[in-house]
């Protein structure tokens, strides 16, 4: 046995994967499924996924125009949380976060989940003040979620400048333990392969141009690789809902963002938690090798483009630098951009439209990540029952007619 795996790994080690069995199938699209997931990041294949798992709903095809976690799921900075200060915000992320925790294990594939803590930093008596009542309001929902004293900040993050002649001095911070990071590409492979396993078709290079319809209710697709048919669909694309739902007569109330992102060159292992500041709107952590991955607030005008502006990246870098001031000669390797959609009260949709048949699961803004397996999780519901979870009810495109918003704008601070 130890002979063999020795070879086995010499001979993989000299191939180029020509060998090597593929983690999902490619076929080609059958005429009609009974589900439609439009949008092959890893919300729309944690939704084909649970379809299969919990409904028992396997006949779907994933339609993805490009390759899976090419959009957003690739693009983001892995950030993994559920302190938020509203009751609907903290229930769903919560559930997300408590998949999380389970998910390497349920879908037999390491995401590499790393729960070193999400610390939030308090700057003047305001923030104090905001951080604790963040506090107690999690722990009124049973979410884990403590302050800190500024002795045990400099204790638990030893680099980062608290001194009193800071440029923006530490008073304190909160911290959620569970919170993290985990490996996106993997989030979004270890759902592809399970769902496929569960006979899932997952179809790449086949973007959707129309929303076929019979009246009011939604018959199927158009796509660049023909019509498919299919009496429930549901379309989670991230920063490009508003254009699918335009094909169906709806107009979303989102607006889509670029949201940058960048990574330094890698060092060794000197921030052990994921820091933010609302204060100076830049959060950092470091990976696993050793890059520091760094992000801030999305570029303030509408755009589709991956990529961002140099002024933002400035932004982000000088604010880092002030607060760690050990990373002024750390060099930086590079910088992305995703396209965020976000809704007028900085909370997702995760509803029936008045199509029948049609789901709409967008608007995540700078939260899509850390949602994706609780995301997928209720929208699967939605999609089996026609009905929503209690989880996603309050995120009804409803809302914006009854006036019952759910606003994190403000209680989200950097909400990454």
């Amino acid at each position: 046995m130890k002979r063999y795996s020795i070879f086995s790994l010499a001979r993989n080690a000299l191939s180029h994967h020509e060998d090597w069995p593929q983690a999902w199938r490619s076929p080609e699209p059958k005429p009609a499924y009974d589900v439609i997931i439009v949008g092959g990041g890893g919300h729309g294949l944690a939704t084909a996924y649970y379809l299969a798992k919990e409904h028992g709903i396997s006949n779907v095809a994933v339609l993805e125009k490009g390759w899976l976690g090419g959009g957003n799921t690739g693009r983001n900075t892995t950030v993994i949380r559920s302190n938020y200060l509203w009751d609907e915000s903290a229930h769903l992320y919560e559930k997300s976060l408590q998949l999380y925790e389970g998910l390497s294990q349920d879908l037999n594939f390491n995401i590499m989940l790393s729960q070193r803590g999400v610390v939030n930093l308090a700057h003047s008596e305001h923030d104090l003040r905001e951080l604790s009542r963040r506090v107690h309001a999690l722990r009124l929902n049973g979410i884990d979620s403590e302050v800190l004293s500024l002795d045990e900040v400099r204790r638990l993050i030893p680099i980062l400048d608290c001194s009193p002649a800071a440029r923006y001095p530490v008073l304190g911070a909160s911290v959620q333990w569970r919170g993290g990071i985990a490996r996106h590409d993997a989030v979004a492979w270890g759902f592809a392969r399970a769902a496929d396993a569960r006979g899932v078709d997952i179809i790449q290079n086949c973007e959707v141009t129309g929303i076929l319809r019979d009246g009011g209710r939604v018959t199927g697709v158009e796509t660049t690789r023909g019509a498919i048919r299919a009496p429930k669909v549901g379309c989670v694309v991230a920063g490009h809902a508003s254009v699918l739902a335009a094909m169906a007569g709806l107009s979303l109330p989102i607006e889509s963002h670029p949201l940058q992102a960048l990574v330094s060159e890698p060092i060794k292992p000197v921030l052990h938690t994921v820091v933010m500041s609302s204060a100076v709107h830049a959060y950092i952590s470091q990976s696993d090798k050793g890059e520091l991955v760094m992000g801030a607030g999305i570029d303030t005008w509408n755009s589709y483009a991956q990529r961002g502006s140099l002024p933002v990246v400035a932004h982000t870098v000088g604010a880092v630098c002030e607060l760690f001031p050990i990373f002024g000669r750390v060099r930086m390797m590079r910088s992305w951009a995703g396209i965020v959609d976000i809704c007028p009260d900085a909370s997702p949709i995760i509803s029936r439209t008045p199509v029948e048949g049609l789901y709409f699961n967008c608007g995540w803004g700078t939260g899509g990540f850390k949602a994706t397996p609780g995301s997928g999780w209720v929208f699967a519901y939605t999609i089996a029952r026609d009905e929503p979870h209690p989880l996603n009810a309050p995120f009804a495109l409803e809302r914006f007619s009854t006036g019952a918003l759910i606003d994190e704008h403000g209680a989200a601070a950097v909400a990454h």
